[in-house]
């Protein structure tokens, strides 16, 4: 469930994000389609609190740096390792294909740090993304360090849609999942998700955190490619000391 006036927050902070340029509240209404009441309220409202400011002044507004202030000291509080950061770029390196961190965030699997391919045909994905925990091998490589306990809880909640035939259809389908995940040594994904996507994940080992480390690209290239690719970041988080 979205509410609906904090969506629309975040969504004004992604508008200037690729505007880059201040904008009047008639603008913003028009561009994102809103009605310019309730537009010119949520703006006047960021303009109280001091997140937006007018650079040039004839009500043209632009976010204020109040938002990489806080921005920066939630960051610092909690940051993401360097050395996770520094995994991530190695085996997006080794393995030529996209590969991202993902932690988990109520019924979904978030990516909290991405390394993109610089192939032209790549998985295009970005900080902040959120995959189905259920039907992703970055969710499930999250899942399966939860007690059964806790993943049970976590199923209630999934309306385990049919993304494609290969999307487990029930809580059970996952556990098989795991479980064959366990004889392998890691886990897998074929278009469950995405279409024509293929990738590989697994579990980061210690700390305070749980996170996945996943690589996964285009199924022409990387379906074949899934042991290796698996072999390859396993080796690398060997290394995670």
């Amino acid at each position: 469930m979205i509410v609906r006036q904090a969506a629309n927050v975040l969504e004004i902070l992604e508008y200037f994000a690729k505007r880059l340029r201040p904008a009047t509240a008639a603008e913003m209404a028009e561009d994102l389609g809103w009605p310019r009441s309730s537009t010119f309220k949520l703006v006047a409202t960021l303009a109280s609190k001091g997140y937006l400011y007018e650079p040039r002044g004839r009500g043209c507004y632009y976010p204020s740096p109040r938002w990489l202030v806080l921005a920066e000291a939630v960051t610092q509080a909690q940051p993401l390792p360097e050395k996770i950061q520094r995994l991530a770029r190695d085996v997006m390196h080794a393995t030529g294909e996209t590969v991202a961190i993902a932690a988990p965030a109520g019924i979904y699997a978030t990516f909290v740090d991405v390394v993109e391919s610089p192939q032209p045909v790549r998985y295009f994905a970005q900080v902040g993304d959120r995959v189905p925990i259920h039907a992703t091998s970055a969710g499930r490589a999250l899942l399966v360090q939860m007690p059964r306990e806790e993943r049970e809880r976590l199923y209630r909640k999934i309306d385990f849609v049919r993304y494609s035939r290969t999307t487990p259809p029930n809580a059970a389908a996952v556990e098989i999942r795991l479980d064959e995940a366990a004889e392998m040594g890691w886990h897998q994904s074929n278009i469950e998700f995405t279409p024509d996507l293929a990738g590989i994940a697994l579990p980061l080992p210690g700390g305070d955190r749980l996170l996945s480390v996943v690589v996964v690209g285009p199924v022409s290239r990387c379906l074949e490619r899934r042991p290796e690719m698996a072999a390859t970041t396993a080796k690398h988080l060997s290394k995670l000391k």
